[in-house]
């Protein structure tokens, strides 16, 4: 049976015309980047709200945050007013139940950084409260933690365990481009890819990669 075309996630986006040409080619989520301590993309919390608020309703738009307080999180989601909340990291304090309470009517997305094989426990339990799970190639528990953006290729038999046990549905990220897209899906069957480097050219989101990527991720 042929799997499901993966929706795609395109991640990293900084200006309303960048979300617009996502949009475009395909895509069907936006990823818009809050402070981290590392990694590509970063915009400020008025840019963000700015582009969620001129993206038609049936696009999602995550802000990726890396607060691991409930307070911080609810505040940086008021600043913003996306739909999504993308986690990168792991709560410190209260649980995704006092989130939900707080923002009902906002999706919650945890990220779990695949390391080993302990990534599956973790995942699932994860599962357990959230909407979604992401999948990611990040290092929380470096000196200077790398919560996503790293543009490499983890473990994918760990991801597809991950989606083969998950309650919830699950993207994957973590160095996608176009010449290994076909071969992830194959591997992992995610419900969606999620990639930020691969689809641009220093820095900037590049037609043309847009174009063979979405070519790439139709033809399976």
């Amino acid at each position: 049976m042929n799997q499901p075309v993966p929706k795609v996630k395109i991640c990293c986006i900084s200006s309303v015309e960048e979300a617009q040409l996502a949009i475009e080619y395909g895509a069907s989520a936006l990823g818009l980047v809050g402070a981290m301590p590392s990694g590509p993309g970063v915009i400020s919390d008025e840019l963000i709200a700015e582009i969620a608020a001129q993206i038609p309703i049936e696009i999602q738009t995550f802000l990726l945050t890396s607060e691991t307080e409930i307070d911080e999180i609810i505040r940086h989601h008021e600043r913003t007013k996306t739909t999504t909340i993308q986690l990168v990291d792991v709560l410190k304090n209260g649980t995704y139940d006092d989130l939900k309470a707080a923002l009902p009517e906002v999706k919650l997305v945890q990220v779990i950084h695949v390391l080993g094989e302990e990534t599956i426990d973790e995942a699932l339990i994860a599962a357990e409260g959230v909407d979604y799970l992401l999948l990611d190639s990040g290092n929380p528990n470096l000196k200077v933690k790398e919560l996503g953006g790293t543009g490499r290729v983890h473990n994918w038999s760990i991801s597809k365990r991950v989606v083969e046990l998950s309650p919830v549905p699950v993207f994957l990220a973590g160095g996608l481009h176009q010449d290994n897209v076909t071969s992830a899906i194959n591997a992992v069957n995610p419900y969606s890819l999620d990639l930020c480097s691969g689809v641009r050219t220093d820095g900037k989101l590049d037609h043309v990669k847009l174009n063979v990527f979405f070519k790439a991720v139709r033809s399976g």
